[in-house]
């Protein structure tokens, strides 16, 4: 590890405490001016990091650039196992996590992002990922599943996603099936699970997870105005909100990845459910059919029941699915 990330680590460790720079010199094997340029150049890089002579170093309570120091910190339980990787900017945390998994990276490696140039929603729409307001970050599991259960892993992921907002915003979090996050009927989130099939057994090599959330975003895309928000209009200064998200995510996602098989987080999937007793449309190629959304049962799919009373499972290949009241707006706009 270079001297830049053992010392963010320490500082991470000691938030809104001062860090003599004598003893972070000895600590390191390195020079008190080794210390006091890599203070430099993390200030440069954004960190609030205060000086004292005689004193030492602070990493002010209200720093909340994300890192992989700042993310571990939270961590706890199975997910203190996750290999994290950080980046500024990246084209796509999936695409990333993609190339990464076909080349054997391991269970738990996480690539994380401040903005993503190219980021991708389902059904090969743009995912809106500017820079500063949102956090970005994919996932690589290798689960022992087929691919009819693979609905699973979205869910398990929606599941994570929730509780980690509710937990940061004391709002509450509901799911809009299969894949999107609502507060205040506003999508907050959205989740992009893609797989790599093995064709000889019919399971999975591997499931790239990937969650977009937006934070503070505003001035969204004219497209999607009326349907986007963010979990806070303006994020407290008093502690790293990004890096705590992400870290609860991952804590979350790992406690239900252990019980994906059998499917204990289905009932607060449902329980969170934003379409249950809903009238809604189902998508179809050009066909808009009406329905009444039922259930989601033990494989994740949603049950509707058509104007004509005939009941279907749906799940994520075949249809989008969104409110009547949604789609009509967007006729009439």
């Amino acid at each position: 590890m270079e001297i830049k990330h053992q010392v963010l680590k320490i500082l991470e460790e000691n938030r809104g405490n001062t860090v003599n720079g004598a003893r972070l010199a000895n600590e390191l094997f390195v020079t008190r001016s080794t210390i006091w340029k890599t203070m430099k150049a993390l200030q440069k890089d954004g960190y609030n990091i205060s000086a004292v002579t005689n004193r030492g170093y602070t990493l002010q309570s209200d720093n909340d650039i994300v890192s992989k120091e700042s993310i571990t910190m939270f961590l706890s339980g199975n997910a203190s196992e996750f290999e994290l990787m950080v980046y500024n900017s990246v084209s796509s945390t999936n695409t990333l996590a993609k190339e990464m998994a076909a080349k054997g990276a391991k269970e738990g490696t996480v690539i994380v992002a401040r903005e993503q140039t190219e980021g991708r929603g389902r059904m090969g729409r743009v995912f809106y990922s500017p820079a500063s307001t949102g956090i970005y970050f994919s996932i690589i599991l290798r689960p022992k599943l087929d691919l009819e259960n693979s609905l699973l892993i979205t869910t398990a992921a929606a599941v994570a996603v929730a509780k980690a907002i509710e937990s940061i915003t004391g709002e509450e979090a509901s799911i809009k099936w299969v894949n999107d996050i609502f507060i205040h009927d506003k999508k907050v989130c959205g989740i992009l699970t893609e797989a790599s099939l093995n064709f000889e057994n019919g399971s999975l090599e591997y499931a790239v997870v990937g969650i977009g959330i937006n934070i503070e975003t505003k001035d969204f895309p004219n497209e999607i105005q009326d349907i986007a928000g963010s979990i806070f209009t303006g994020k407290p200064d008093h502690i790293p909100v990004t890096s705590k998200l992400v870290a609860q995510v991952l804590n979350h996602l790992a406690d239900c990845m252990n019980s994906v098989t059998d499917k204990k987080y289905l009932d607060e999937y449902r329980k969170r459910s934003y379409l249950i007793g809903k009238d809604i449309l189902v998508l179809k190629g050009s066909q808009s059919l009406p329905a009444k959304a039922i259930s989601i049962d033990d494989k994740a799919r949603l049950v509707v029941e058509y104007e004509n009373k005939i009941k279907e499972a749906l799940n994520s290949g075949e249809v989008s699915v969104r409110p009547v009241s949604l789609i009509q707006k967007r006729k009439d706009m």
